[in-house]
């Protein structure tokens, strides 16, 4: 048996074998610190990979409140030193649920709440500003009442390790961000306002995370999707992306007066005489519930940020887009029969495909079919939400009983992703081809179990 001294001359063998060998691997590369940006200077972190450098909370706007509750963004304060971004700011107003099954907490936001909440994060892969990667501003779903950048399965590494500058923003929520009444002008969208500021802070700044500001696509999922296409169609948001990614969402915004009234209406419920005395309330009284009181939760024809909204934005579009639906939508037993649901799916598509021809730009669309594993999964399926840990390639961010099978789907998933925010076109090199709807007008990409061209209702399979 060995003696100390003998254990000890072996350890110190070892280790400085293990530090000898672990000092030859070639350090990851990274943008030097401090980074330089519009309103100061801003020190990351590195993310799980070395090789990524991370962003977190970086102000894009001054806090909105006091007069500036609903008041378009306004520029951040400069500031001096360095400013450490390290932890996610707070998310926007809103109430916080641990889980809303079937979206279990890598789904929700966890974070504290505050109306000083715009603030942005940056995921990037680059070793120097300028190097003009592909930027993806991806915006977060949660019905406009709920949501955040730091929603655990939206980071945003794992599609910068195949070269996109990822960035999340925050922007208001409920009636802080959807707010209309005859005093206000412009009246309601200021979220729709804040995802505008967060694109003009791209153009500004990006360049110094090693993005390319021409080379920006947007892209959300259900709300966020619903954002992503007003913004297609705002003419204060023409110029500032090149590519849209819209994720199980629809569109439609409500009439001025419509809003407005439903404004004056929030106004009197909450004993408010003016717009003054609704600034005054605190955020928690404005944010509290009661039966009847108006909610506010999407667009509005305000004839600023949207001055019409047309039945079919496709027909609008002056971009790229990729678009599609999951086979579950509603759940995996939503008590019809198989034949209904079949149908059901069929008229999705059909209407889908439908609006996509009418597009003057190339379109591709998906139909996603994997179910999430985990307890509930013969339930949900592959329910509203649940190709995003496989878009972002996150699956480590949710506790789920993954398999191979599932981390190579997420990886095909972002590698789609990565291409058509590259190049405007999901295809690439060892992936199976995903035909545009002007390649195949009548047929649809299915995403998950399968990588094949499908018709959107009856006929046969393409390979």
């Amino acid at each position: 048996m060995p003696n100390a001294e003998e254990i000890f001359s072996e350890l110190m063998h070892t280790t400085t074998f293990v530090v000898c060998a672990l000092l030859a691997l070639p350090l990851a590369a990274a943008i030097p610190q401090p980074v330089k940006i519009s309103p100061g200077r801003i020190s990351g972190v590195v993310g799980k990979d070395p090789g990524i450098s991370v962003y977190k909370g970086i102000p894009f706007a001054a806090p909105p409140v006091g007069d500036l509750r609903w008041h378009a963004p306004v520029p951040v304060a400069p500031w001096n030193g360095v400013r450490k971004a390290a932890e996610f700011g707070a998310s926007c107003v809103q109430n916080i649920r641990a889980e809303n099954n079937p979206w279990t907490a890598e789904f929700m936001t966890h974070n504290e709440v505050s109306e000083d909440c715009l603030s942005l994060n940056v995921w990037t892969g680059a070793a120097k500003a300028g190097e003009g990667r592909p930027v993806y501003l991806y915006i977060y779903g949660g019905a406009n009442t709920e949501g955040s950048g730091a929603v655990p399965l939206y980071d945003g590494e794992g599609l910068a390790k195949k070269g996109v500058v990822v960035v999340t923003a925050n922007y208001r929520l409920g009636v802080f961000g959807w707010f209309a009444h005859p005093e206000l002008k412009p009246s309601g969208n200021y979220a729709l306002l804040d995802l505008i500021a967060a694109l003009k802070w791209i153009q500004d700044n990006i360049a110094a995370f090693g993005g390319d500001p021409a080379k920006v696509t947007i892209g959300g999922q259900s709300a966020g999707g619903a954002n992503a296409l007003s913004l297609m169609v705002s003419p204060l948001a023409k110029g500032l992306f090149r590519a849209v990614i819209i994720q199980s969402a629809g569109g439609g915004a409500r009439p001025l007066a419509d809003a407005q009234q439903a404004g004056v209406k929030f106004a009197e419920a909450k004993g408010a005489k003016s717009l003054a005395d609704l600034r005054k309330m605190t955020w928690q009284e404005l944010l509290a519930s009661a039966p009847g009181l108006p909610r506010f939760s999407g667009a509005t024809m305000d004839g600023y940020v949207l001055p019409a909204a047309p039945a079919n934005p496709f027909e609008q579009s002056t971009v790229p887009i990729l678009t599609g639906i999951n086979m579950h939508e509603g759940g995996a037993t939503p008590g019809g029969t198989a034949a209904s649901n079949e149908r059901a799916w069929d008229a999705a598509r059909s209407g889908l495909a439908a609006k996509a021809k009418s597009a003057k730009t190339a379109v591709f669309t998906y139909f996603w079919d994997h179910t999430l594993p985990g307890p509930d999964a013969p339930k949900y399926g592959a329910f509203h939400s649940s190709e995003l840990p496989y878009v972002f390639s996150s699956l480590a961010f949710a506790d789920r009983p993954f398999t191979d099978a599932d981390r190579k789907i997420a990886d095909t998933m972002s590698s789609y992703w990565a291409n058509f925010i590259a190049t405007g076109n999901p295809n690439g090199t060892g992936l199976a081809h995903w035909p545009s709807v002007e390649e195949m007008p009548d047929f649809t990409m299915e995403l998950g179990d399968k990588y094949v061209a499908i018709p959107v209702a009856g006929g046969e399979e393409k390979k």
